[in-house]
């Protein structure tokens, strides 16, 4: 049987940054929270949780003095900026810089926007850590769609300034935008900005030629992430025996039985040792 990694999963640029100044920060030896889950994958947080790392929800954040704080590749919104000053904490900021760029630029617009005739919208999952940080810059005016369905929830009487989650689809993002130009009055103003993360969008691509090279496909990725989804998804659309798993554990070997190839894939928020470790545990049971 032949088991191949696909190069081009695991980590993204920012979540690997994050990793990587929390390990840093750890060596330390200093207490050492971080602000939500840091990647969105439960094996990877038990790991640096071993390491001392840990995890805190907003409420918590709140009650900390003096601390030190890592604020992961997500990003955050003002407040908890503002909350960290107040407090005396020490933030360690690993906003990827992708996402920073995109709050800038959300935070720049609504300096300028005239709330009676103009509106920001932002395409993206409700209650993503991101999207929460994307809304803050507007002091929460903006408004979120997840999908072409939602087109009702813009004013169309309003300009329209539309920005996307970075991890978002480009395919849906542009749909998106083609149903709003269709709607768009002619003495309204419709701008769109291209802020879907090029190296995750790419993915996309490469993962659908990936799946469709082997016999079965592993993807390995935590249940909450949304970019873990929706790299599945592509998976499964060009293989129907793709399975997502979160670990060696979740593999069952009658998905195996008289397979020549299995391909290895995983999210954004994927350690590739955790698809190395999946790939050795395969190969160790069939020898």
């Amino acid at each position: 049987m032949r088991v191949e990694i696909d190069n081009e999963s695991g980590f993204c640029f920012g979540v690997l940054s994050a990793i990587g100044k929390a390990e840093e920060e750890l060596r330390k030896g200093d207490e050492l929270y971080c602000l939500g889950d840091i990647v969105h994958n439960g094996i990877e947080c038990s790991r640096l949780q071993k390491l001392g790392l840990k995890t805190i929800n907003h409420d918590e954040f709140k009650d900390l003095c003096k601390a030190r704080v890592l604020l992961r590749a997500h990003g955050e919104p003002p407040s908890t900026y503002s909350t960290a000053t107040k407090n005396g904490i020490t933030l360690i900021d690993a906003t990827c810089p992708v996402v920073l760029k995109l709050q800038q630029r959300i935070h720049r617009q609504y300096q300028e926007l005239d709330p009676a005739t103009q509106q920001i919208i932002i395409f993206g999952q409700k209650g993503h850590a991101e999207v929460l940080g994307l809304v803050g810059q507007t002091d929460g005016t903006a408004t979120v769609i997840e999908s072409v369905d939602e087109i009702e929830r813009i004013d169309f009487k309003k300009d329209i300034f539309l920005y996307s989650q970075t991890t978002k689809s480009a395919s849906s993002y542009n749909q998106l935008i083609e149903k709003i130009e269709e709607r768009v009055p002619s003495d309204r103003k419709f701008i769109h900005n291209n802020t879907v993360c090029g190296q995750v969008s790419h993915r996309r691509e490469n993962i659908r030629e990936f799946a469709i090279r082997h016999d079965v496909i592993l993807f390995v990725s935590g249940r909450k992430s949304s970019n873990g989804k929706v790299l599945f998804n592509e998976c499964l659309n060009v293989n129907p025996k793709s399975y997502m798993i979160e670990g060696k554990e979740d593999i069952v070997f009658k998905w195996l039985d008289g397979v020549e190839s299995v391909g290895i894939c995983g999210a954004t928020s994927t350690p590739k040792w955790l698809m190395e470790e999946c790939r050795d545990y395969i190969l160790s049971i069939e020898n």
